[in-house]
């Protein structure tokens, strides 16, 4: 038998190359995960944000055969941990719960925010939704004859001051909403930022913080116990989970119209990680958020879950932008 000719030769060589590299790429991909994957909460354990985290992980450890580990590094309005994710290996390894604070709120906020929050980042799919609630101490509710928002108004506005409003940090969903709502009533409270919602909302059982906007799942507990009272929610619709409570639209009056300040939370990886992970991460993320166990978890909790698709929770982070920088223009509010 004849040899190829040299011509020939070196076309098959050049096929048998271009057909390799695809497969050595697959190969390396496809083993994906092939160790422990951690997931980067920007807060304090107890608040939404690890709430969420830790409900999504063990079903992504499920479906993939390996660990999803939560792993909590707050500081910064969430600009800590977000900054870890942005410049961690692009390798499926390292994956961020971003929030409205770090993805919609902070570039407008920090005057030098170490990560970009779109270029450096691979969005994934958006984990849920939650509205705010307005909440304030059961025992001081009581004994400032605050009942409901307008109640809340009207000794906001007769001692200007007295009032504090706790936070999960500057910056966050939940001083924002609290920044809004001054602005629009033109009520004073002083800000007390905290490392988190958990020890803000330990605060506020306790009696040394006043109201707060917290994000309605880490809430829910401590109102369904009677220690905090919820006055209102800051979505634009009632919340299921509390269907009894208005919003603050409804419960303000015409001072609070268009008032909406809702939150939401979502899978983030840093860029240039493999298009082939990133979908895989959502498609399962996607499932595993439509299953009746997680979903009726989620919404028990006052979220609404999610799982769109990488391009589409693009588009919402940059909708969330434009958003938000309106609002900190408006509201004033600033960071220190």
């Amino acid at each position: 038998m004849k040899p190829f000719p040299r011509s020939r030769r070196a076309a098959l060589a050049a096929l048998a190359l271009s057909a390799l590299i695809p497969a050595a790429h697959a190969q390396q991909t496809g083993t994906w995960p092939s160790k422990p994957v951690r997931i980067v909460v920007p807060f304090a354990p107890g608040g939404t944000t690890d709430i969420l985290a830790r409900a999504t992980a063990p079903e992504l450890s499920r479906v993939f055969g390996q660990s999803f580990v939560v792993e909590n590094r707050a500081g910064a309005g969430g600009n800590v941990g977000a900054e870890l994710v942005a410049k961690a290996a692009p390798d499926g390894y390292t994956l961020l719960m971003g929030t409205v604070g770090t993805h919609g709120i902070n570039r407008a906020l920090y005057p030098r925010l170490p990560y970009d929050p779109i270029k450096d980042f691979a969005p994934i799919t958006l984990v849920a939704a939650v509205p705010n609630v307005m909440v304030v101490n059961a025992d001081k509710a009581r004994s400032l004859g605050i009942a409901n928002v307008a109640d809340f108004i009207r000794v906001a506005k007769a001692q200007p001051g007295r009032l504090n409003m706790a936070s999960s940090g500057n910056g966050t969903s939940i001083h924002l909403a609290g920044e809004l709502f001054k602005s629009m009533t033109g009520t004073y409270m002083v800000h007390m930022p905290y490392r988190g919602s958990a020890p803000a909302l330990m605060d506020m059982v306790g009696g040394n913080a006043d109201v707060m906007f917290d994000n309605l799942p880490s809430a829910l507990p401590q109102i369904k116990s009677g220690k905090l009272v919820a006055l209102a929610v800051t979505s634009a619709q009632r919340s299921a989970a509390l269907p009894d409570v208005p919003t603050i639209e409804q419960a303000g009056g015409p001072g609070l119209k268009g008032y909406e300040a809702s939150s939401w939370f979502g899978l983030l990886a840093p860029a240039g990680t493999p298009a082939d992970i990133v979908l895989r991460i959502q498609q399962e993320s996607a499932k595993a958020l439509a299953t009746p166990a997680l979903r009726e978890r989620l919404e028990a909790q006052g979220a609404l879950p999610g799982g769109n698709t990488p391009a589409e929770f693009a588009r919402h982070i940059e909708a969330e932008h434009r958003k938000w920088a309106e609002v900190v223009k408006v509201s004033g509010a600033k960071v220190d």
